[in-house]
């Protein structure tokens, strides 16, 4: 009897819902006004970092577009990786980002938490903003949200499609009133309603702003708003006419995202002055819709700050999609135990992979409230994407060599012309900023356990060691692992 397989049921904007949902969320309504106490001195230079983020975050959707093109499977990351360098770097860069998605989804639940908070004054509801904010409702409303993902991944492939597409659309709707209302005052608007909410003035900006070396550790943080469009490259295996609907969501996702952030922190920032931000910023968690309820109708506010709360959920079923594919690859190549491979015969979902994935990132909602604040999170995602976006420009330069008759598949920028440059480009500006980012994290006056650079060695030592055992065990069954990794996983 057949074992059963993926379902090929994902639309072009099925995909686009995945990289949309994965990439807007939770970080681009916190992270650029928490920027402000990571990066203290950033001041009026967020958008201008954001818009020198984004240049390696596109080179980086433009790698995945043109393997994608040529390599359309589940767990594309791994698979990219392994047919192009070898496999164990095609382990290292998918455990890696098994991790770091793992660990983003804890963060993005957790991080829900701040907006019922936001919402619930908005409300006037000072007892449920106070149990929401702290006890055992912090860590307990994250669980529930993370394991209703994986029911929902779990159901199939059309129930994944019900759910997404319509929170994409909702989370944008909501996004374009934050933008027109942030358009629509200005800061002396803002601090007329301060004075007038709080009796407060707004604070005299800081004198000891960052000079332009000094916002390059502001980089990688923000850089970390554009991960997600890789959810599309793992769903490889489920999408319709992949060879052009993969890498076509990639870059559609890619540079509306990018669009998007822009004009939503500009937005932001045009209304509330970065100085009072800072300020906030250094006593809790700052939020779009908690810095615009000063300004807005109370209904208006609620409305931003329920759609918001709703939209943020719509991250977890797309970060889910991805990161249970790369388990379902390393299965389906034997380098990860084989019953993590295995199918459900009607909904033809690989459900042993989606609980092990919710289960880890159940795991880092708890490190997130026992860490007692979301950053570390924030940077270990940042310092395994890095790693693993280094590894995809670095496929596209070894490919024809390695794998020429995959290299023929390309469609994307078939001429090497054009490859080579996007690709060196691209490693050379996303090794920048790995490197940027690592300096600040050792450099942090932290203990070890909490340096993300630290975390991720710790990890990619448990994944090789995994990796030895498994390829070994494969080798004594006779398996040619040359000839293995030559060819794609079948279809």
């Amino acid at each position: 009897m057949a074992q059963p397989t993926l379902a090929r049921s994902l639309t072009l904007v099925g995909l686009v819902a995945t990289g949309v949902c994965s990439m807007i969320g939770a970080a681009i309504n916190i992270i650029p006004f928490t920027l402000q106490r990571s990066v203290p001195g950033i001041g009026p230079n967020v958008l201008a970092v954001f818009m020198v983020a984004a240049g390696p975050a596109l080179l980086a959707g433009l790698a995945y577009a043109i393997l994608a093109s040529a390599m359309p499977r589940a767990g594309g990351t791994y698979v990219f990786a392994s047919r192009s360098l070898n496999p164990y770097l095609g382990f290292v860069a998918s455990f890696s980002q098994w991790l770091a998605i793992c660990v983003a989804m804890g963060v993005v639940s957790y991080m829900l938490m701040p907006f019922l908070r936001d919402l619930a004054v908005a409300l006037d509801w000072p007892g449920v903003a106070a149990a929401v904010e702290g006890g055992v409702l912090r860590v307990a409303i994250p669980l529930g949200l993370l394991w209703a993902a994986a029911f929902v991944n779990i159901r199939g492939v059309e129930t994944y499609q019900r759910t997404v597409v319509p929170l994409m659309f909702l989370t944008l709707a909501i996004g374009a009133v934050v933008i027109v209302a942030g358009f629509s005052y200005t800061h002396a608007d803002f601090a007329a309603a301060l004075l007038a909410r709080d009796g407060l003035p707004v604070p005299a900006p800081g004198a000891a702003l960052l000079t332009v070396p000094g916002l390059l550790p502001a980089v990688p943080v923000i850089f970390s708003c554009f991960i997600g469009f890789d959810s599309i490259a793992q769903a490889g295996g489920e999408a319709r006419n992949p060879t052009r609907n993969l890498p076509l969501a990639i870059l559609i996702s890619v540079t509306g995202v990018a669009l998007f952030y822009l004009l939503f922190t500009a937005a932001v920032y045009h209304a509330v002055p970065w100085s009072f931000v800072a300020e906030q910023s250094l006593k809790k968690d700052v939020t779009a819709p908690g810095l615009l309820g000063y300004l807005l109708p109370r209904p208006w506010a609620v409305l931003i700050g329920a759609g918001v709360s709703v939209a943020l959920i719509k991250d977890l079923p797309a970060m889910l999609m991805g990161i249970s594919r790369l388990l379902f690859a390393w299965a389906e190549d034997g380098i990860f135990p084989a019953a993590v491979a295995a199918v459900h015969p009607t909904r033809r979902t690989p459900q042993v992979a989606i609980i092990l994935s919710t289960m880890m990132a159940s795991l880092a909602v708890i490190g997130c409230h026992v860490a007692g604040d979301f950053l570390l999170g924030v940077d270990i995602l940042v310092t395994a994407m890095l790693v693993n976006f280094i590894l995809m420009c670095l496929s596209i330069l070894a490919l024809p060599s390695r794998n020429p008759a995959i290299a023929e598949r390309i469609i994307v920028l078939r001429s090497r012309r054009i490859q080579v440059p996007v690709a060196i480009a691209g490693a050379a500006s996303l090794a920048l900023l790995l490197v940027v980012h690592t300096w600040k994290d050792l450099h942090a006056p932290i203990p070890w356990y909490l340096r993300s650079t630290w975390d991720w060695l710790i990890v990619m030592a448990v994944g090789t060691a995994i990796y030895a055992r498994e390829t070994a065990t494969l080798r004594a069954s006779g398996v040619d692992l040359v000839a293995r990794f030559k060819e794609l996983p079948p279809q």
